[in-house]
Formats: C-alpha cells, sequence, structure tokens
C-alpha cells in the first residue's frame, strides 16, 4: 500500500480505518528495513550504518510484535486489514 493511501486512512474519522492506517504504516516500514538488510546481509549496502546490527534486529523484532498486536485487535474488533 503506498504512503498517500495509508495517511488517507490514519487521518480517518473513523477508528477502524485509523487503525487500518496505523497497521499498514508499520507492515510499510518493516518491509522497508526488511530490505536494507537483506542488502546489509549481501554486503550490497551503499552506506555504512552507525548502529550495530543487533540494533536493527530489536527494531525489526518490536516491528513485528506491534504487528501481532495490532492483528489482534483487528480480530477482536472485528476490522479487516
Amino acid at each position: 500500500m503506498d504512503l498517500q493511501t495509508i495517511t488517507t486512512l490514519m487521518l480517518s474519522k473513523d477508528y477502524k480505518e485509523r487503525m487500518k492506517g496505523e497497521y499498514y504504516h508499520v507492515v510499510n516500514r518493516k518491509e522497508n528495513l526488511e530490505a536494507v538488510l537483506k542488502l546489509w546481509d549481501s554486503g550490497k549496502l551503499t552506506f555504512v550504518p552507525d548502529c550495530p546490527r543487533s540494533i536493527y534486529d530489536l527494531q525489526m523484532r518490536a516491528m513485528k510484535d506491534y504487528m501481532a498486536v495490532l492483528e489482534a485487535r483487528a480480530k477482536i474488533e472485528k476490522i479487516d486489514l
């Protein structure tokens, strides 16, 4: 989902739409971080990160945990993600 669509969802007056936007924003960020980490692992990263890889791994785990919480909420609240 593109960032403009995500932003529209996040600005909705409907809390279910805002939650969808929040979820897809995290999905988007996680996918982007995964792409960077894949480049890093393959030695193709075009910059040298200041943080150690372990910090990025913690960030990835936090994003996945957050997505799991939002998915659980969505199921309980009957929100179709």
